[in-house]
């Protein structure tokens, strides 16, 4: 089967939506060979169980949707390729309600009032998005960008009759991180260690990626393993899961943004005034990131 592209479909959201938002989030962490965005276009590659491929989404001008194509490769995973993307592009979510909860909270309702249409922007694939986060402890995103990009040169599949457009490579696998020789990507040795035994964690299947017993439980199952702490764990839950309620208090945008003042906010102080934003606390964070770095 090869991986033309096919008919599009409709994905629709309740607005207020904001493909801006979801440009910028993108644009910043894209990793070449994996990922390529244009002005109105974001396309990546893809691998659920044996099926590998790509897909792109666009806004629809004038309908509250985005159009998805994808390669017919993605043909017997449709269903689940389209509850991936409607996850990572946050378009179950209900704007009204949340806004409704926020704007009762002196400190969230301005923020809600110059930005009604945030929502949460997720990763595709949670073990991708949990490497990501393992190489991002105490670097920038743009380090941690880099060295994503390093794995992906050296351990990512050639992606098989890849569209031209750029979008080449696979995310490599937990296998292939935790068997491979990572001397040189960039990474202090106890870091490569966390990451190799977590990848080889899932790829035994000793640790299911999952939120099957909620959010709370993962974050548990994650803090457990080496190298691994709270914001990290709060962190995979939140952008590898969309976890609504996911919060990761020490994260030192949430602890900076410009609504504490200049001096800040001590993460026990923000994780007492973030029980008011519970069960959204991840939507009140990324509301925090947006008015930290107007990203």
């Amino acid at each position: 089967m090869n991986n033309a592209p096919q008919a599009p479909l409709p994905l629709p959201y309740q607005a207020p939506w904001d493909w801006q938002q979801f440009h910028a989030h993108f644009a910043l962490r894209a990793l070449a060979g994996v990922e390529r965005l244009s002005r109105e276009r974001y396309c990546r590659s893809f691998r659920l169980g044996n099926v590998s491929g790509w897909f792109s989404v666009s806004p629809q001008p004038g309908h509250n949707a985005l159009s998805l194509s994808y390669s017919a490769s993605a043909i017997p995973c449709l269903a689940e390729l389209q509850q991936r993307v409607r996850r990572m592009f946050d378009l179950d979510a209900e704007p009204q309600r949340i806004g409704a909860h926020f704007a009762r909270d002196p400190y969230l309702a301005p923020l809600l009032a110059r930005n009604p249409g945030l929502r949460l922007p997720t990763a595709f694939d949670p073990f991708e998005q949990a490497v990501r986060a393992i190489v991002g402890q105490q670097v920038t995103v743009k380090a941690a960008v880099t060295i994503s990009g390093r794995l992906v040169a050296r351990l990512g599949e050639p992606l098989p009759q890849a569209d031209g457009s750029g979008v080449d490579r696979l995310f490599p696998s937990a296998a292939a991180i935790a068997g491979a020789n990572l001397d040189g990507i960039g990474m202090p040795g106890k870091r490569v260690q966390t990451l190799q035994h977590f990848a080889g964690q899932v790829a035994s299947g000793a640790l299911q990626l999952d939120l099957r017993h909620g959010s709370a439980a993962l974050i548990e199952r994650l803090c457990a393993l080496p190298g691994i702490g709270p914001w990290t764990a709060e962190y995979i839950a939140l952008r590898a899961f969309g976890a609504a309620d996911a919060f990761p208090a020490s994260d030192l945008g949430l602890l900076k943004a410009p609504l504490w003042g200049a001096g800040g906010i001590s993460a026990k102080q923000l994780k007492t005034r973030a029980e008011a934003w519970r069960p959204w606390r991840a939507y009140a964070a990324t509301h925090l990131w947006h008015n930290y770095s107007g990203e």
